[in-house]
């Protein structure tokens, strides 16, 4: 069987299904969250998805956070399944929770090749500090910890690598240091200070770094705003956010740079990745 093609519009369907069953699960719940990176950039400046994206992500406050992650291991397999490090599976490399679409099939390539769904990114925001000096080295504590887990769960030797990554990688899996320990260690340094005390909060998973800490308040009550044909929950300040994040937002990328940022190995959205033995990169 051979991988399927699929238009981009297809997939951001699909995706927009996530995301709507992902709002209304946390409104039903009392939970809180908000469209975060690209997904809130296509809900400000093009009232849905950029037109060029193939991915969505949130940010839910750690209380909210975790509530969401043990109110879904309750859930059973229904069509959405939410998986994070902490559940132990070795192909899982990420260290954030992801939600899946079991219906579908998509095999991505990170450490292991991943069979799962397509995905909505769900990350955690956590609290750093009541200045901007003490954010900052907050996240520098952070992501020493991070490079730590990341070597002991995600990089591997590549020749493409320089020297001390290849190094850093065999030290870090050679420790008698578990990976679900490395992580659940991680995280509980997240939690350490309170959100909803704190002046700055971030996502610190995050891959824009320190343009991600903003000041609590920019956050705010989520505030709907439309995405494609359904609404979902954004930053009260959203300029504030977005400028933190990207400066001018409004003003899109260079043609060249129009382009989507995930590579599938194999993709299939009639196939529920539960029993798609054969979603291979053979089949590529």
């Amino acid at each position: 069987m051979p991988n399927k093609e699929y238009t981009l519009k297809e997939i951001q369907n699909r995706l927009a299904e996530i995301l709507e069953w992902f709002h209304g699960f946390c409104a039903e719940n009392g939970l809180r969250y908000y469209a975060i990176g690209g997904t809130l950039l296509g809900a400000v400046r093009h009232g849905g998805f950029i037109p060029w994206d193939d991915d969505t992500d949130v940010g839910m406050p750690r209380p909210d956070y975790d509530r969401f992650v043990e109110a879904m291991k309750t859930r059973g397999h229904g069509r959405f399944v939410a998986e994070t490090a902490e559940d132990g599976n070795k192909d899982f490399t990420y260290r954030h929770c992801k939600l899946f679409d079991t219906t579908t099939t998509a095999v991505h390539l990170h450490k292991y090749e991943i069979k799962r769904g397509l995905f909505l990114d769900v990350f955690p925001l956590d609290g750093v500090g009541d200045t901007r000096e003490e954010a900052l080295k907050t996240y520098k504590k952070f992501k020493r910890k991070d490079h730590f887990v990341a070597a002991k769960t995600t990089y591997k030797y590549d020749k493409k690598f320089k020297f001390y990554q290849n190094a850093a990688a065999m030290i870090a899996r050679a420790l008698p240091y578990g990976r679900r320990r490395a992580i659940k260690k991680l995280h509980a340094f997240c939690r350490r200070r309170d959100y909803d005390s704190s002046r700055y909060v971030g996502n610190l998973f995050g891959i824009w770094r320190e343009r991600e800490i903003v000041e609590r308040e920019w956050l705010g009550t989520p505030t709907l705003k439309k995405f494609e044909n359904i609404e979902i929950y954004c930053p009260e300040n959203s300029d504030g956010y977005l400028t933190s994040v990207y400066g001018d937002y409004m003003t899109p990328p260079p043609e060249d740079k129009r382009k989507p940022d995930h590579e599938c190995l194999y993709l299939n959205l009639d196939e529920p990745y539960m029993t798609a033995e054969n979603a291979t990169t053979e089949l590529t």
